[in-house]
């Protein structure tokens, strides 16, 4: 699943090109591509044409465009979603389809179709406008509004693995599997620590790294394991190359050279150094 990396990365992408466009069409191909709308795939194309794009956003992984209308378009990209900018797209996975008065299309691609658009208002959260589908998440690591000693304050009352914690979007958003492994592999700091175990400088550290590693995977272009996840021009990202954790089971540990190991997590797998990061006497 894309992660805040790739997920700013096409806002980007899309701030680059579409602010300022209109659209003149839009044709919905599937209807489970727009299933969270509630009003359904006519309400959503005829509240779409002819808006003008004023804007785009994202807080953690969710991504939104403004519209002229004062409406928020949310884009879940899912599992496989992409937005791709160019000609008109042909491909059995184009579930919806745009053309903004440039004459380029707005295509959102979607091999397993777990992603999707709605239209959402926008209300206040702490300063910050958001779509109200969003207003629940924490603010991001990247967020020039992130509040370091706020999140580590909760962290500290959190009688559960560090891992988790990183995983929950209600206390700290934007930190997927991947980069919750390579924060923690840099902190030196086993996912399975308890969090209120941890000193404050310590939890203070796993957030810092965190936002480096994704500014790290940033300036590549964001983590491709597969050809699912594109920027909008349909090119793959490249800091799958540069991971120090995430995916090396079984290779040297780039710090010390212990055999990286995984381990089973919330249906996903954790990767760390046994000496780097040993596990929590139970």
């Amino acid at each position: 699943m894309p992660e805040l990396p790739e997920v700013e990365v096409v806002r980007r992408g899309l701030a680059a090109h579409i602010v300022g466009k209109k659209i003149t069409a839009v044709r919905v191909n599937h209807p489970r591509a727009v299933r969270r709308h509630e009003e359904g795939p006519a309400d959503l194309t005829a509240r779409l044409l002819d808006n003008v794009v004023t804007g785009t956003g994202r807080r953690g992984k969710y991504l939104w465009l403004t519209l002229g209308s004062g409406d928020a378009l949310v884009v879940h990209l899912g599992m496989s979603g992409q937005m791709l900018l160019g000609p008109v797209t042909k491909t059995e996975h184009l579930r919806v389809a745009t053309l903004l008065d440039d004459g380029t299309a707005m295509s959102f691609v979607d091999q397993r179709t777990f992603g999707g658009w709605m239209l959402a208002d926008l209300v206040t959260v702490d300063g910050t406008e958001v779509p109200v589908p969003v207003a629940h998440v924490a603010r991001d690591p990247l967020d020039p509004l992130f509040d370091d000693a706020a999140v580590v304050k909760v962290l500290r009352r959190k009688h559960s693995e560090i891992k988790r914690q990183l995983l929950d979007q209600t206390v700290v958003s934007g930190i997927g599997n991947i980069y919750a492994d390579e924060s923690l592999w840099r902190a030196k700091v086993n996912g399975a620590r308890i969090a209120e175990s941890l000193t404050k400088p310590t939890l203070s550290a796993i957030l810092g790294h965190a936002a480096d590693v994704m500014r790290d995977a940033l300036g590549q272009g964001g983590t491709s394991f597969d050809s699912l996840y594109v920027n909008v021009n349909g090119e793959s990202g490249y800091f799958d190359r540069s991971l120090d954790a995430y995916g090396r089971e079984g290779e040297p540990c780039k710090r010390c050279g212990a055999i990286m190991q995984r381990d089973k997590f919330m249906n996903r797998s954790s990767y760390y150094c046994p000496k780097c990061q040993p596990r929590p006497r139970r």
